[in-house]
């Protein structure tokens, strides 16, 4: 593998197309709170741009909440990607690559949060698994075990704005073909549907922080679908 920055631009290859808004300007699905605002550590804060996750917004997932004003968010099919790869011409190539891009241990990618319309390099993705995984603090150590180079982990208890019980990580990852560290953080989730992650990387630390904000507020409003 060449590296995250090589399977970033791949995975833009693989999935195509261009992000899509929440539910459009001004409006907000069912559950939305676009008067809901996060703070970071910087102490910046983030108006909601309004909610996905519900039936009928960008993204349909497990869980709902609250996306940063100006981000965008598009579904992602995993099992649709890996399906079409793994009957191309480079069938073999394709699919080890997709697979490594759309799974992390014991989840899939299901949804991707761009934040490059707001001004950032990054994305907040959600991931989800398979019902019968209930304890998310496995499913996220799974998860973060599956992401290779990694370093100084930090987990604790959380709990949601919308109620539910979670566990959340903050860890470095250090990129071999770049040689630099950056901080990341993720959270997870169990749900009667199967576990959800939410995960928060960014080109590097300093990206991380300034989405910072973006990423609480997604934690502040989270709540089942």
């Amino acid at each position: 593998m060449w590296g995250r920055v090589v399977m970033a631009v791949a995975l833009a290859a693989v999935l195509g197309g261009c992000a899509e808004s929440a539910d459009g300007p001004g409006k907000s699905a069912s559950g939305a709170s676009p008067s809901a605002r996060s703070e970071g550590a910087r102490g910046t804060a983030t108006a909601s741009g309004g909610s996905i996750g519900a039936a009928g917004s960008s993204c349909e997932l497990p869980v709902r909440f609250d996306i940063a004003k100006g981000w965008k968010a598009k579904p992602v099919d995993a099992e649709k990607e890996l399906s079409k790869t793994s009957k191309g011409s480079d069938g073999d190539l394709n699919g080890a690559l997709a697979d490594a891009l759309l799974r992390q241990g014991p989840v899939t990618t299901a949804c991707e949060i761009d934040a490059k319309p707001a001004g950032h390099i990054g994305f907040l993705r959600v991931w989800t698994g398979k019902p019968g995984d209930a304890d998310a603090g496995a499913v996220l150590r799974r998860f973060v075990t599956a992401e290779d180079n990694v370093s100084k982990e930090k987990y604790h208890s959380v709990k949601t704005g919308g109620g539910l019980s979670g566990v959340e990580v903050e860890y470095l990852y250090t990129s071999k073909l770049l040689e630099e560290t950056k901080k990341e953080t993720a959270l997870a989730v169990s749900t009667p549907d199967g576990p959800v992650v939410l995960h928060l990387g960014g080109m590097d630390s300093e990206e991380h922080d300034a989405m910072r904000p973006a990423y609480e507020l997604a934690k502040q409003t989270l709540m089942l679908g």
